[in-house]
């Protein structure tokens, strides 16, 4: 698959409610690395896998949440071909200059109909994986913490997940994958919608106020990993809101938990590859609760009400 415009997703900025509690939480429990802080106070972290300077920014504020999600492009001709594109859309666009996060280009800013802010910029310094391009090791992954592979996607909250479905995939070239219909088995409670050929890259939920964070979510290489994140959760007396499981859609391993803040979280294995051929799975009312939990085959209250 030719990946020429929007890659992958590439940073989120959670708030948080304690900055040094949830740094030495996502270091020795997440096991991320981190990367240093800005003249703002924020903590800049990355997977030990990633090869981007930063893919988790935290922010002290009064409220947990998330502040913006962030997708990389495949260049600078390609970041200016999109805000050409949102802003004959209609979206209204900011330049956020290079350098306001660290080791990050230019940034181009928007809202979507749902009221969360999204970015896309095409550079961020490679600061590598510690294996090198040159005749590389496998990396043994041994040190604290979860240690997932990668910041893999957000679950966003929000009213018009219709308009949010027209622009991503209009304008920013994403497919539909998955989708649950409500009981009148026309309208989307939820949409599941990728860039790559991953299951998915981001998912919407309709919820009646705008601009709430789910989760954000991180890759892990096996099921087994997963079930050593449930350990390592476990002894750090992290409060889990479910799993381990998995779920019918995307077909996907994973525990949910919070962090320090509230800020929900989720570790995620599997899924099947997708490409932009294939049709859309829908999922009925009546199979929601397989469709998210295919385990347990039932909804759990705190899951579908639970945001920041």
């Amino acid at each position: 698959m030719a990946m020429t415009g929007v890659l992958r997703p590439g940073h989120a900025q959670l708030r948080v409610l304690d900055l040094e509690e949830s740094v030495q939480w996502y270091t020795d429990v997440m096991g991320l690395v981190p990367m240093g802080r800005d003249q703002q106070g924020r903590a800049y972290f990355k997977t030990r896998a990633e090869r981007d300077h930063n893919s988790v920014v935290l922010r002290q504020a009064d409220q947990a949440g998330i502040d913006f999600f962030a997708f990389k492009v495949l260049d600078k001709a390609t970041l200016e071909d999109f805000d050409r594109k949102l802003q004959a859309y209609g979206v209204k666009t900011e330049r956020i200059p290079a350098g306001e996060l660290l080791e990050t280009g230019e940034r181009v800013r928007f809202k979507i109909p749902t009221g969360h802010t999204i970015e896309l910029y095409a550079e961020k310094t490679d600061v590598g994986n510690g294996i090198g391009y040159q005749d590389p090791d496998v990396d043994v992954l041994d040190g604290p913490g979860i240690r997932p592979i990668r910041m893999d996607h957000c679950l966003l909250y929000g009213g018009d997940i219709d308009g949010n479905v027209k622009l991503f995939t209009e304008v920013l070239g994403f497919t539909l994958v998955e989708r649950v219909k409500l009981e009148d088995g026309k309208t989307d409670l939820a949409v599941w919608l990728t860039c790559s050929a991953k299951a998915h890259d981001i998912a919407m939920v309709r919820h009646g106020e705008d601009g709430k964070l789910h989760h954000v979510s991180f890759q892990m290489p096996s099921w087994e990993s997963v079930l050593r994140a449930a350990d390592i959760m476990s002894v750090n007396r992290v409060s889990i809101d479910i799993g381990p499981t998995r779920h019918g859609i995307t077909q996907g391993t994973t525990i949910y938990f919070f962090d320090p803040s509230g800020n929900r979280l989720e570790t995620f294995c599997g899924g099947y590859d997708h490409y932009p051929d294939m049709h859309p799975i829908t999922w009925s009312w009546e199979h929601v609760g397989r469709g998210i939990f295919y385990h347990d085959r039932k909804l759990n209250d705190a899951f579908l009400s639970v945001v920041t």
